[in-house]
């Protein structure tokens, strides 16, 4: 399958809100299965890290980002399963999650980051 074709069908899939075999194969994207093990599989490896780096890079190079008026917020995420990126919550030591940041620009509303929990950080 087409690396393109496919990114196209995963994109439609999280855009169109629906459910992965759901995926119209008339639409040449090919099977949900086969979108959804590539978007585990770019996911694993890191590839959305860096294309979202890249894009900021580029944005700000473009002086596209305008840092005179930024949001910053954060959340913790639970993750009933746990997980390498996760530790304990910062409200309920009990219950496991990962931490997520949101950085919001004048003009780019699409910085974001995550973070592993405290415990989990290399120093």
């Amino acid at each position: 399958m087409d690396y393109r074709l496919c990114l196209q069908g995963i994109l439609y899939v999280l855009h169109q809100d629906v459910a992965w075999q759901l995926l119209p194969l008339d639409m040449g994207f090919g099977s949900g299965q086969t979108c959804w093990r590539r978007l585990n599989r770019w996911r694993q490896a890191g590839l959305f890290g860096k294309l979202h780096r890249l894009l900021l890079t580029g944005l700000n190079v473009a002086g596209e980002l305008d840092w005179s008026r930024a949001c910053v917020d954060g959340c913790h995420a639970r993750a009933k399963k746990g997980g390498a990126a996760t530790g304990p919550s910062p409200v309920d030591r009990r219950k496991t999650g990962s931490k997520h940041h949101l950085i919001l620009t004048a003009r780019a509303p699409h910085c974001t980051s995550s973070r592993p929990p405290r415990s989990q950080r290399h120093h």
